[in-house]
């Protein structure tokens, strides 16, 4: 994880590219005030930035000295590269750290660049970081997996605190209690909820000691390695072991996928309906089935024995083939079932149509950039899968508002919650008692609307 500590609270930057991840970094950033440059080759794509968002535009292309100079480039705390092409980022970054640029990201493609980045020494050639779409991705499905009976999760320094979202059955044991009454009929569990989605609606709520469980409810709770256990138990959920996985699409992240599974001992069949990329991806993935064929063909998928299946991922370039695979697998009895989706739109109905998880890198990605960019001392961060709510690593400083203070009397929004605390190594589920110190690690899940105000308590 990379930490970035910033003094000022205003930056400026300029975002190269205003594609999905683009304007996706410019939107989050225009909320904090930041004065955020984009520069794109199409002039729809600025136009569309222009009127939705507070920022300024440059037409033209990142790589030329002349657009750079135009955009200020000496005077940049950071220029992130994110435009479609690798080439470009690469070449944008280095030409603006040679400009006066403080700092530099570049998005990339190609994962060699990430396995050989000490070797090569980007930092040197004026590339303070890379970041892959794909590999991002990757990484996220493979937690999923890991986490099999779990729709959401994200490891916090390395599962001291893990955040997992669950969809509550009927028989899961707080249905109908609250926040409150669960707690004092389990005494001793390890994990605090974070987050709710009322079934059937698009609203996020931040849990209260009054709010009650229901049926259906979308939950993310923070837990202890030892709690993952206790919430299987408690939300009436069987852990699944995960150990045949079956792939829909040759793509990069397709192959990544499979590589990483593979070197993990899962059994994996690819399926790639461009004969000749088959064959390379067979060559590539020797512990890998690799089948040429349609996906979409339901008999192929029964002839692969797609009902032996413990999770179907769908990951070629198309979000319509990925959700429909999906649901052909569910109806096959798979238990788990990841889409991606390149659809920003369809990105919130992942519950609502059946299938366990969407995923979309554009998103994945630019919420990995935006932790390096945030105030305060944030050091990770994450949108919440399908709900409006953010999931923020603070370190408590020594003259930050919260430090020596004990939780319960904190100034701390309504609409935000602290889920738990890592110190000396140790993740902790703190309560009210609990008195915050200098040097803890702070994860707080909060509404947009309050994110600026639990920034100030921790700068």
């Amino acid at each position: 994880m990379l930490f970035l500590t910033i003094s000022s609270s205003y930056m400026k930057i300029i975002i190269a590219g205003a594609g999905e991840v683009g304007f996706h970094l410019a939107k989050l950033l225009s909320f904090e005030s930041q004065d955020i440059t984009l520069i794109d080759t199409n002039r729809d794509n600025l136009i569309y930035a222009d009127t939705h968002l507070d920022i300024r535009t440059i037409k033209g292309d990142a790589t030329s000295i002349a657009i750079l100079k135009e955009a200020h480039v000496k005077h940049v705390d950071m220029l992130i590269g994110v435009t479609s092409s690798e080439a470009t980022n690469i070449t944008a970054c280095v030409l603006a750290k040679q400009l006066g640029a403080k700092r530099t990201i570049a998005r990339i493609s190609n994962t060699e660049f990430l396995h050989n980045k000490e070797e090569i020494g980007f930092a040197k050639l004026g590339i303070d970081e890379l970041i892959s779409p794909e590999a991002i991705a990757a990484r996220e499905i493979e937690l999923l997996l890991n986490q099999s009976a779990f729709n959401d999760s994200y490891e916090f320094e390395g599962g001291l605190l893990t955040m997992i979202g669950l969809s509550l059955s009927r028989q899961a044991l707080f249905v109908g209690k609250t926040v409150k009454e669960a707690a004092a009929i389990f005494p001793e569990l390890n994990f605090v909820p974070i987050a709710i989605q009322r079934l059937g609606t698009q609203y996020t709520l931040i849990p209260r000691g009054d709010t009650e469980f229901r049926e259906g409810d979308q939950v993310n709770f923070i837990t202890l390695k030892e709690g993952v256990e206790n919430l299987y138990k408690l939300a009436g959920k069987v852990k699944q072991d995960i150990k045949n996985v079956m792939i829909l699409g040759g793509s990069r992240i397709g192959m990544k996928t499979a590589r990483d599974l593979c070197s993990h001992n899962f059994n994996v069949k690819l399926i790639e309906q461009n004969k000749t990329k088959a064959y390379d991806l067979a060559d590539e993935l020797p512990k890998a089935l690799v089948i040429y064929g349609d996906g979409r063909n339901v008999e192929l998928l029964e002839e692969e024995n797609i009902h032996d299946m413990d999770a179907f991922i769908a990951v070629t370039g198309n979000s319509e083939t990925n959700i429909m695979s999906c649901l052909v697998a569910k109806s096959k009895m798979v238990k788990k079932t990841i889409s991606l989706v390149e659809n920003m739109d369809y990105y919130q109905l992942s519950h609502s149509i059946g299938i366990d998880t969407l995923i979309n890198k554009k998103l994945l990605a630019a919420n990995n950039i935006f932790r390096y960019i945030r105030k305060g001392e944030v050091v990770a961060m994450t949108k919440i899968n399908n709900m409006n709510a953010e999931l923020l690593e603070f370190i408590v400083k020594p003259n930050s508002q919260v430090c020596d203070k004990r939780i319960k009397n904190l100034d701390f929004p309504r609409s935000a919650i602290i889920g738990g605390i890592i110190r000396n190594g140790e993740g902790i589920i703190a309560l009210g008692d609990f008195m915050i110190k200098a040097g803890d690690r702070i994860v707080v899940c909060c509404l947009p609307r309050s994110i600026k105000k639990v920034e100030k308590l921790f700068l």
